[in-house]
């Protein structure tokens, strides 16, 4: 299952990540994950949102830079090695990990983490033939 991800592309300045989160809260969008990474000029906020249409929208309509990418999420045992497990199980297959960040709930006992692989649809067989557990939407946004 695919996670949808909004990257905003921001100033790296005062008041620049207050007004992407005051935008998303004046229209009502709850975030449910966020990570932000930055250079000398400007940053890269990604956004797990549920609404993510209409919070592309209302940063479309403020002017603002906004992309929209496919990522996974993948319960991971949350224990020492749990993640160093989840990637053994991803090496032979030849997968580069582009980036990811963590969820700040559990489901069903387990962490979530969210990656942006190099192939997605590649990833998600992989997964699957390994018997490890993805994160649907519906499953993301009831927790």
């Amino acid at each position: 299952m695919k996670i949808r991800q909004l990257s905003l592309f921001i100033e790296n300045k005062p008041g620049h990540l207050r007004k992407a989160c005051r935008l998303l809260a004046d229209a009502g969008i709850d975030i449910r994950s966020m990570a932000l990474a930055d250079t000398e000029q400007f940053g890269i906020l990604r956004f797990i949102i549920k609404d993510w249409r209409q919070a592309k929208q209302v940063f479309e309509n403020e002017g603002l830079v906004v992309r929209e990418s496919e990522l996974i999420a993948v319960m991971v045992d949350d224990h020492p090695g749990g993640l160093a497990d989840l990637l053994d199980a991803l090496e032979t297959a030849n997968l580069n990990v582009e980036y990811m960040y963590g969820f700040a709930s559990r489901l069903k006992n387990k962490a979530v983490m969210f990656f942006r692989f190099n192939d997605t649809d590649k990833t998600l067989q992989i997964l699957e033939e390994r018997g490890i557990a993805v994160v649907s939407n519906e499953e993301l946004f009831t927790v």
